[in-house]
């Protein structure tokens, strides 16, 4: 399988929001019920931090960071969306997608990688520990889906190293 792992465009949007509504579908990857417009994602989501990858040509899958907070003392602190096509599952794109997105998040200065994925996700839960997060808490009842059923929710981690220097900076936090 020829794989490449490359920035997202928006001409990407139409494979990118397919594969997000198969992950509505399964009722284990998000609490969202509806794919938002291009306009919508762009807003909420990191400008640098969004890779796809490709498989044979075709768009096998993304990833992408939201901020968690505005207050500056977060800015180092991101939310990691990755969602794979069930046509490519189970094949290690999404664990070389997560880790591409791992570096990409080092270089522009993100310090704390942090995941919430709903419980009975445990693929997910698999590959977020092979790429080195932790569980660090769990949140029962956090959200309904989209059938109404009351969810819990793993709240995953991963932090940069101390000894790895970072590639951005938080410019208003520095003394």
């Amino acid at each position: 399988m020829d794989i490449e792992i490359r920035a997202m465009r928006e001409a990407d949007w139409p494979f990118v929001a397919e594969i997000y509504q198969q992950g509505m579908d399964t009722n284990l990857a998000t609490f969202q019920s509806e794919c938002p417009s291009y306009a919508q994602w762009d807003a909420s989501h990191r400008k640098d931090c969004r890779l796809i990858i490709v498989a044979d040509g075709n768009v096998a899958g993304w990833a992408a960071l939201t901020p968690v907070s505005s207050r500056c003392v977060y800015a180092g602190v991101a939310e990691v969306s990755i969602y794979i096509s069930p046509a490519y599952a189970r094949k290690g794109l999404g664990a070389r997608l997560l880790r591409a997105l791992i570096s990409a998040s080092e270089q522009e200065g993100i310090w704390t990688l942090q995941s919430g994925i709903m419980r009975d996700n445990i693929a997910s839960i698999h590959l977020h520990e092979a790429c080195g997060f932790r569980m660090v808490g769990y949140r029962e009842r956090v959200g309904r889906d989209r059938f109404g059923v009351w969810r819990d929710n793993v709240l995953m981690e991963r932090r940069c190293p101390e000894d790895e220097p970072l590639g951005g900076t938080c410019l208003c936090c520095q003394k």
